[in-house]
């Protein structure tokens, strides 16, 4: 009968608040170093993609008329933005154990201004660009809020 007891102290201390807590918290560190290499990967291969298309861009008939294919060019590069913020959001959960607000508003920000660079206004509704319109102002205004309160608490 003490072989049984021992292993219900184990199972006991396994399922204890702060060992419970422990292996949670090791459990989020692990997912965020996962989701960090995976994110550098999508960042290798974007700049990857982002040169091809510059090379092609540049090295072929006609030379350097970049002005047809800009808009795909600035979306190519703001997906590396918008993935940079990301490893960032991510390497700051990693130090300080918290979600830092102001980095995932500005991602969003980034976000927004990425549809809205590479938009094809023939091709968009009315409606749509105002709902978009509406997201970027409520980005916006999150944004001032977080920055004022952050600059009080500073």
């Amino acid at each position: 009968m003490e072989p049984d007891r021992r292993s219900l102290n184990r199972a006991k201390r396994f399922f204890s608040d702060k060992s419970f807590l422990d292996a949670l918290r090791g459990l989020e560190v692990f997912v965020s170093k996962f989701l960090s290499i995976a994110l550098v990967s999508v960042i290798l291969a974007s700049l990857f993609d982002l040169g091809v298309v510059l090379v092609q861009e540049l090295f072929t008939p006609p030379y350097a008329r970049l002005s047809a294919s800009l808009t795909r060019i600035f979306g190519l590069f703001l997906n590396v933005l918008i993935a940079l913020e990301l490893l960032e959001n991510i390497t700051a959960y990693l130090k300080k154990q918290s979600l830092q607000v102001e980095l995932v508003v500005v991602t969003a920000l980034i976000a927004a201004s990425r549809k809205i660079i590479i938009l094809d206004l023939e091709k968009t509704a009315g409606l749509d660009l105002i709902a978009l319109g509406f997201t970027i102002f409520a980005i916006s205004l999150s944004y001032w809020i977080v920055r004022r309160v952050s600059q009080r608490q500073g």
